[in-house]
């Protein structure tokens, strides 16, 4: 099964999928169309915080269950159907934003902060079934064609969206509310069509003795408490958490909240937008490109190059004052935000069990879900209590530093050691 063309392809356009929900909806439209129209009336300071409150929410929600859902659907290989149930529930949110009006703010908060539920529970078990995908020898690569394929996709929407929002009369809508309104129905509707290849044509590899659901939750809860005990022996698998935990947290505060931050500067809501286009197609061919770069020069110092990349973004865009600031940042972030993802998630399936794939993705994605809570919501807290979004932007730099100091001391063939002694333990 590894290795399989038609697998490996239906398995990325699942990014393909997803992307539309990253680009279009969190990243572009929501965080404008939330403080012009749902959060009226409201001042930029605390147009952020709402923001930042509502990211986190539903961060904390996939934060907490994560793990356990990837015991469930590792002992009782339900890693597909689960990845279907949350990627239903986020796409119908999404497509719900469509009914709400004017000052609706809580509700735009709750319905938003489900589909990020749905968006993040999903790749739990997206990321999970890479090792079943793709050998260690590809893995790097399919990892970045996910990441690739999503960018371009997502942008591609992302482009037709913002043409429906700028010339709402070419396509017979009669507003830019409304067309708005209709991209977020139309995401919805795109995020279930290309996640279909995916369940027909990536086999989920079954256990020699599958459990049922009720047997899979008792094992779950089991599982995931001895594995959180565990991590005292798998000791590089926990460090490289960690120095995840920190780095992911200001790559997806800046993909949440770079919309929020330029408007807080008063550049165009066209300005960001197209800024948001030119991140989706530099990411699209760079994010396969830093697969490579990293097999030239190793992985991890790969991943290190790319968040020295973001210290530097940081503090460029503490000193941002014009729109073609904006527009050089994107590109700056377009060239290493792909790699980063990428290149993390295919070497953490280098590090763990790959029988146990889901639990441990579930712990991968419960940390970077518990940074995307610690990050916006400590931006949006530092621009409440300075009135600056420009110290919320500058305070990011001490969580890069610490995952690269972090990062530095991890070692991977130690890490494969542990995980087979691990194994022969269970």
């Amino acid at each position: 099964m590894q290795d399989s063309k038609r697998s490996i392809v239906a398995w990325a356009l699942y990014d393909w999928a997803n992307s539309a929900f990253a680009t279009t909806v969190m990243a572009g439209f929501f965080p404008v169309f939330f403080t012009a129209y749902w959060a009226v009336g409201a001042s930029s300071e605390q147009g952020t915080f709402y923001l930042g409150f509502a990211n986190s929410l539903g961060s904390l929600i996939v934060a907490l269950l994560a793990p356990f859902l990837g015991a469930i659907a590792d002992w009782g290989s339900y890693k597909k159907r689960l990845l279907a149930f949350f990627a239903l529930l986020g796409s119908v949110m999404t497509a719900s934003l469509f009914i709400l009006s004017s000052g609706s703010w809580p509700l735009a908060v709750l319905f938003y902060s489900l589909g990020v539920v749905g968006f993040s529970g999903a790749n739990t078990f997206y990321d999970a079934l890479l090792p079943f995908v793709a050998s260690e020898k590809k893995v790097d690569f399919v990892s970045s064609l996910g990441y690739s394929l999503g960018y371009i996709g997502g942008g591609l929407l992302f482009l037709v969206n913002v043409l429906m929002f700028l010339n709402p009369s070419w396509f017979g809508i009669a507003s830019q509310e409304s067309a708005i309104k209709i991209s977020f129905v139309i995401v919805g509707i795109w995020w279930v069509a290309f996640t279909i290849p995916l369940l027909v044509l990536v086999k989920e590899e079954q256990r020699e003795k599958t459990l049922s659901l009720r047997q899979s939750i008792s094992k779950g809860l089991h599982v995931t408490t001895e594995t959180i005990r565990s991590f005292r022996k798998l000791k590089t698998i926990a460090l490289f958490l960690a120095a995840y935990w920190l780095y992911i947290d200001g790559v997806d505060t800046i993909i949440r909240m770079a919309v929020n931050y330029g408007s807080s500067l008063n550049f165009p809501s066209d300005s960001l937008i197209i800024a948001l286009l030119i991140t989706q197609f530099v990411a699209f061919p760079a994010a396969l490109g830093y697969s490579a770069f990293g097999k030239r020069i190793g992985v991890r110092q790969a991943l290190m190059v790319a968040i020295a990349a973001y210290i530097i973004i940081a503090i460029l865009g503490f000193f941002m004052t014009k729109v073609l600031h904006f527009y050089l940042l994107a590109i700056c972030i377009g060239l290493f935000q792909g790699g980063i993802q990428a290149l993390s998630r295919s070497y953490y399936t280098r590090l763990i069990p790959k029988e146990r794939s889901a639990e441990f993705f579930g712990f991968f994605n419960m940390l970077g879900k518990f940074a995307a809570i610690i990050g916006p919501a400590l931006m949006g807290i530092v621009t409440l209590i300075t009135g600056s979004t420009r110290m919320g932007i500058l305070s990011l730099i001490l969580l890069f530093v610490g995952g690269f100091l972090l990062l530095r001391l991890v070692n991977e063939e130690k890490g494969q050691a542990e995980a087979e002694a691990y194994l022969q333990i269970k």
